[in-house]
C-alpha cells in the first residue's frame, strides 16, 4: 500500500519539459505515486517514447507535445488534458531554456526575450489557463522548477539567473492570489544536476572536481534527487506549504 501522505492516486499532473532530466524524473516519480501524468516537451516522438515507457511499468501517462514559448501550444496542452481527463490537479512548470552563456554585457536582445518568454511568461500562461478550474474545485498545486542561480549573482548565467529569481517571485504571487481558493504554489531550486541542460557545467573533469569539492555532500545531483520534493509538494504531505522555495543542492548555498 502507498503511504497515504504521498499517495497521488486519482490526481492528474502535467509536467512540462518532461522527456529528460529533472522533468522526466519528476514525471516518473509522480506516476509511481499514483498520478496520471501528461508528458510534454517540444518533440512529439520523445513524448511518445517517455509515455510508453511509463505505461510499460503499469502506470498512467499520456503524451502531448508543447513548445511552452508558443501560447497556442500552451493553450492546446491545457485544453487537450482537460478534454481527456476533465481536470488538472498538479501543474509542474519545468521547461526552460538558456541560449546565452556569458556576461550580461554580451547578451543579445533576442536571447533576453527568449529566456524571459520561455522561463517566466510561459509559466504564467500555464497557471492562468489552469488555476481557475482548480479554484472552482478548491484544490490544486503548482510547482515551478527554479534554480539556486536565482539566489545569487552569476558572471556567466546572468539572464538565466534573473529568470529563475522571477520564477520564485511568481510562486509567491500565485500563493497570495490563489491561496484563498486552496491552491498552493511553490518552487524547487536545484543546484548543479547531471542533466544534458547543465552539461557545460559538469562535463569538464576539472570543473566537476571543483563543484564536488565545494559541495558539502561531495557530489553534484542527479535528476532523481529532485523528484521526491515534487511528490511531497503535490501530495497531502505538502498541504500547508505555499509560496516557498525548496533548495536541493547538496549544501552548496550554505557552504559559503
Amino acid at each position: 500500500m502507498r503511504n497515504s501522505f504521498f499517495d497521488l492516486t486519482g490526481k492528474v499532473a502535467i509536467v512540462t519539459g518532461s522527456t529528460k532530466g529533472i522533468g522526466l524524473a519528476i514525471a516518473e516519480a509522480l506516476a509511481r505515486a499514483g498520478a496520471t501524468v501528461v508528458i510534454s516537451s517540444r518533440k512529439a516522438d520523445k513524448c511518445d517514447e517517455v509515455a510508453a515507457a511509463i505505461r510499460a511499468e503499469g502506470l498512467d501517462a499520456t503524451p502531448i507535445a508543447c513548445h511552452v514559448g508558443k501560447r497556442e501550444d500552451v493553450e492546446r496542452l491545457i485544453a487537450e488534458t482537460k478534454r481527456m481527463y476533465g481536470r488538472i490537479d498538479v501543474l509542474v512548470c519545468n521547461a526552460a531554456v538558456n541560449p546565452h552563456f556569458g556576461p550580461m554585457s554580451s547578451l543579445p536582445d533576442d536571447a533576453f526575450s527568449k529566456v524571459i518568454d520561455c522561463n517566466v511568461r510561459s509559466n504564467l500562461w500555464l497557471c492562468n489557463l489552469t488555476l481557475p478550474d482548480m479554484a472552482e474545485r478548491k484544490d490544486g498545486c503548482v510547482i515551478i522548477v527554479s534554480s539556486i542561480g536565482g539566489l545569487k549573482g552569476s558572471a556567466m548565467l546572468g539572464i538565466y539567473a534573473i529568470s529563475k529569481a522571477a520564477d520564485m517571485q511568481l510562486a509567491r504571487n500565485l500563493a497570495v492570489e490563489w491561496g484563498p481558493h486552496n491552491i498552493r504554489a511553490n518552487c524547487i531550486a536545484p543546484g548543479l544536476v547531471r542533466t544534458d541542460f547543465a552539461r557545460a557545467l559538469w562535463e569538464n573533469p576539472k570543473t566537476l572536481a571543483v563543484a564536488e569539492a565545494n559541495t558539502p555532500l561531495r557530489r553534484i545531483g542527479v535528476p532523481e534527487d529532485i523528484a521526491g520534493a515534487a511528490v511531497f509538494l503535490a501530495s497531502r504531505a505538502g498541504d500547508w506549504m505555499t509560496g516557498q522555495t525548496i533548495v536541493i543542492d547538496g549544501g552548496v548555498t550554505i557552504a559559503g
